[in-house]
């Protein structure tokens, strides 16, 4: 197998939610809604959400109701500069993300940013420094 993605899907039990956060504070516009699945227009690799119910159903596996513990994974999102990241961090957080570090340089040659989305799930905006 050569290793490739093609697809990122976000599991949560509140779609409509998720959806709107994506849309309407990431600014992701959405490609295709299918009521418990959406998926996004997005360059390279696709990117959607999905009702645990839905992956369920499709694997015949308990496991998508089991209680989800800590972070498990991390969207980073570039931009192309401090001043934009900046920018970009107000606006996320103005439009109801949940703050958890204001933009910082750090001693690898970025500036970022993390914020969470309303499943709890923490990301990142990122640019390099010259």
């Amino acid at each position: 197998m050569k290793g490739k993605i093609a697809l990122i899907t976000i599991l949560t039990d509140d779609v409509p939610t998720m959806v709107h956060f994506y849309q309407d504070v990431l600014g992701f516009e959405s490609k295709q809604e299918m009521g418990q699945y959406t998926e996004f227009v997005h360059e390279g690799v696709r990117f959607a959400i999905c009702a645990r119910s839905v992956m369920e159903g499709a694997t015949s596996s308990s496991t998508y109701h089991e209680p989800r513990s800590g972070q498990t994974f991390e969207l980073a999102l570039p931009l192309d500069s401090a001043a934009e990241l900046d920018l970009a961090y107000a606006e996320i957080i103005a439009k109801g993300a949940t703050p958890i570090q204001s933009p910082a340089d750090m001693p690898w040659h970025q500036r970022t940013a993390f914020f969470a989305d309303p499943d709890g799930n923490i990301h990142e905006l990122f640019t390099d420094l010259t």
